[in-house]
């Protein structure tokens, strides 16, 4: 007789006349992408899924040098070639503006000293060049939602270094082998065709995690917001540049006429905050202090989408999000550089049905808990609800400017480490990834899909008892294939954008996105 597992995915309630259109009858289109045979009894042998979100790489950022992975030897030289603006090939790579490191690091990699790179991708490790260690914070980079689609050019993926505002910071490379992910990677399974849900960022991409959905900003034209409204060129992609914008990429960073965090039409695309304390945009004065000031251009009305949460919530599935942090910025508010909590990084917080005060959000937003100790706890004690969502702390998520690759990857490996000696592990499935690539260079053309994505490649380990051991999947995936799972597993209703997405997907003659279980022998042991 089997000990009853947990599937860990950090992601609430419904009220299903709500949402009319926004859900889908079974599981729609995508249901024929459903990588394995495996029927719904081979599915039930997995009883939790978690699901851990890091933060800002791109595949080859990270394992563009693992064994049997479609890694950078792989990369054509079209795409290792970055082209101007203008579309010429440039004869070196743009100084790093600014310099390479981020502010206060000590030495410092200054702007001069990274000029006249080749025109390549280059290792940051590199014992004859930088010689950086995985515990340096680099500079910060653009990754936003239209610069992402101008980057990924239409599939050639040859203008990350045009529209960046980090010069050649975009090339750069990490030889992982040395990580304590990377060995996990080689135990279990890397997906090497694996991208994120959503064209940008982490705000929107944290959306599609939690509901396959760009939020929206109803009348913002004649809201706070309209100064945040983009203006976008005929073609719905690109950004209008400004008439004061440099012509090439090596005399400095583009300008636009408004690279707002909503498109023309209202949907927000880049960070926005959430309406609900903790929250970027502090209370407004006389308001109710667990809001945030509504008046503020950046704050987003609540929305109203269902989301994963809500269809387990339906079906009586137990669930929760847990931030990293989350109490202690309630408690003390936001201390840099430890924790420095991402606001926009709780993506549920944006949604009614988890408003301050419902029930909702006090079953289901739970606290992390400094460096991750209460879901650690939640882990070693067996109890873990059949899905959770795991966002750690920001200066443990490998964002670049405010965190460093080893504090994060060691920090996730250790919680993998936890959860493989849990109670619920013998029927567990566990995910990790990255919500986006952090404007760094990948040389894999997404599949074309629909208006909001899938933006570019990154990295996805699957870990189970289950997972092929020493695999690399090779899969077609996104984000979505998170939910695709999820939904498959507790026979849930498809949500909106997965149907969407799936009818792009297919429109465009891609392959069928997975839905993880490629990755997995489902057999009862």
């Amino acid at each position: 007789m089997r000990t009853k597992s947990a599937v860990v995915i950090c992601a609430s309630s419904l009220v299903i006349g709500a949402f009319g259109p926004a859900l889908a009858a079974g599981n729609g289109p995508g249901a024929k992408a459903h990588a394995g045979k495996d029927t719904a009894a081979d599915l039930a042998l997995i009883d939790t899924v978690v699901v851990i979100y890091a933060e800002n790489r791109s595949f080859d950022n990270l394992y563009g040098s693992f064994p049997g992975a479609n890694g950078v030897a792989k990369a054509p030289a079209s795409t290792r070639l970055q082209r101007d603006r203008d579309g010429k090939p440039f004869h070196e790579l743009p100084p790093v503006w600014d310099g390479l490191t981020a502010k206060g690091v000590t030495p410092p990699v200054t702007q001069a000293e990274t000029e006249h790179l080749p025109n390549r991708p280059f290792y940051l490790d590199d014992p004859k060049g930088f010689k950086l260690s995985y515990g340096t914070i680099t500079h910060d980079l653009w990754h936003r939602f239209y610069q992402n689609q101008m980057q990924i050019n239409g599939g050639r993926n040859d203008k990350f270094v045009a529209h960046a505002d980090s010069g050649a910071l975009v090339m750069s490379l990490w030889d992982g082998s040395k990580t304590a992910m990377w060995k996990v990677a080689q135990k279990y399974v890397l997906a090497d065709n694996f991208f994120m849900g959503a064209f940008g960022g982490s705000f929107l991409n944290h959306q599609w995690l939690v509901c396959a959905c760009a939020p929206y900003y109803p009348k913002a034209d004649t809201n706070p917001a309209k100064p945040s409204i983009a203006v976008v060129e005929a073609d719905g992609v690109t950004l209008k540049e400004a008439p004061n914008s440099p012509k090439s990429a090596m005399d400095g960073i583009p300008k636009y006429v408004a690279d707002g965090n909503l498109t023309p039409d209202f949907y927000a695309v880049n960070t926005m905050q959430p309406p609900y304390q903790p929250s970027g945009n502090d209370p407004a004065k006389d308001g109710d202090k667990a809001y945030a000031d509504p008046t503020k251009p950046t704050t987003l009305p609540p929305q109203i989408e269902p989301t994963i949460g809500d269809l387990l919530s339906l079906k009586h599935i137990t669930w929760a999000w847990y931030g990293g942090a989350w109490q202690d910025v309630l408690d003390h508010g936001n201390r840099s550089p430890v924790p420095n909590f991402q606001y926009h990084h709780q993506p549920l917080n944006y949604y009614a049905n988890f408003a301050p005060g419902a029930a909702a959000r006090a079953e289901h937003l739970r606290d992390g808990g400094l460096a991750g100790s209460e879901f650690i706890k939640a882990i070693d004690d067996g109890k873990l609800p059949q899905v959770s969502f795991y966002k750690p702390q920001g200066d443990l998520n490998e964002h670049s400017g405010y965190a460093d690759i080893q504090a994060g990857d060691s920090h996730i490996a250790d919680v993998i480490a936890h959860l493989e000696k849990s109670p619920q592990w013998p029927h567990m499935l566990v995910v990790v990834t990255y919500d986006e690539n952090g404007g760094l260079w990948d040389h894999v053309a997404p599949p074309k899909g629909d208006r909001w994505g899938p933006g570019s490649r990154i990295p996805a380990i699957i870990v189970s008892p289950y997972a092929r051991r020493g695999y690399v999947d090779h899969t077609p995936m996104d984000t979505t294939s998170i939910l695709r799972f999820v939904t498959r597993r507790f026979e849930l209703p498809t949500l909106h954008g997965i149907t969407v997405r799936d009818a792009a997907i297919a429109a465009h003659d891609e392959k069928p996105l997975g839905d993880l279980t490629s990755a997995l022998v489902l057999k009862d042991k």
